[in-house]
């Protein structure tokens, strides 16, 4: 849900009230202390590590900073793709997976790591909650502070944390669920932060996943088709596959899809500004989605 009536103020007390009670999941990024909410402002480890609360509401708990490609108009893009219902297909496999894997009286933690501006991790949550008594603790983590911070002025409904995937600032064991949606992996990390009896939900591209811009983009180089085999095997090598399911449809594109769809992909980093103008241009009226969900537990 949006919070556009949200005082900043109101907004952070909210956000600090929320992690008081999951104070159990958290420890300190730098010496992996059990940590605590002091005031409604801070949280704070045994040895004195100190993490504010945003006015946003959102925590900072990177022990370093980093600097990534990803800027605020990119992620507005891709929340503009998301509530268009581009991916709602997917959202509608993995949330059924999960309902029903949900034990009535349990809570359920879900981690999304690599959330970006949090539009998938909200509408699979909205989704779960509205077949759940009980309401799912929703975590977000990216690298990036512009989509932590986007995500926290949009959507009340989580835990907000710009953290490193490397270096996770949870307690062991965790999470019920661990959802790793076309971002990058980091599998010690989820075996040591996935409950004994979790599900990490990892989603690969397939062979044609944007193809229509791959083939643009990357026309005559190896780049113009994407290949899974690494992925898969390292995933296996990490986790028992218990279940694959290919998600691949078509989503028809009006004007104003086009050049947001254009923004929200790191495929035109590596693209002249020639084939960019080519793409605007094309007008295209169909992308294609190509995806494969992995299910895997320990």
């Amino acid at each position: 849900m949006g919070c556009f009536f949200v005082s900043k103020h109101s907004k952070k007390m909210m956000s600090a009230d929320v992690i008081a009670q999951y104070m159990e999941v958290f420890r300190c990024p730098i010496c992996f202390g059990q940590m605590r909410m002091v005031h409604l402002q801070s949280l704070i480890c045994t040895n004195q590590h100190c993490f504010d609360v945003s006015k946003q509401g959102y925590v900072n708990l990177l022990s370093r900073a980093f600097k990534t490609k990803y800027d605020k108009r990119m992620f507005e893009s891709r929340r503009t793709i998301c509530r268009s219902g581009f991916f709602e297909p997917l959202n509608a496999l993995i949330s059924d997976t999960i309902i029903h894997r949900l034990r009535t009286n349990e809570r359920t933690k879900v981690l999304d790591t690599g959330c970006g501006e949090g539009s998938l991790l909200t509408n699979i949550q909205e989704k779960i909650n509205q077949n759940k008594t009980n309401p799912l603790l929703a975590v977000g983590i990216d690298i990036s502070k512009e989509g932590i911070s986007s995500a926290a002025a949009e959507y009340s409904n989580a835990i907000w944390c710009v953290a490193d995937m490397a270096n996770c600032p949870f307690a062991d064991h965790q999470f019920n669920i661990i959802l790793n949606i076309l971002s990058p992996a980091n599998y010690s990390e989820f075996q040591r932060m996935i409950a004994h009896d979790g599900l990490v939900i990892k989603v690969i591209p397939e062979r044609d996943y944007l193809k229509e811009l791959r083939d643009i983009y990357y026309e005559g180089s190896p780049k113009q088709f994407y290949s899974n085999d690494n992925t898969l095997d390292h995933f296996k090598e990490n986790f028992e596959l218990t279940d694959v399911e290919s998600v691949r449809y078509q989503v028809t594109l009006d004007d104003t899809l086009i050049e947001p769809l254009l923004r929200m992909t790191p495929l035109s980093w590596g693209t002249t500004e020639e084939r960019l103008h080519k793409v605007q241009e094309m007008n295209l009226q169909q992308i294609t989605i190509d995806l494969t969900i992995l299910y895997g537990k320990k």
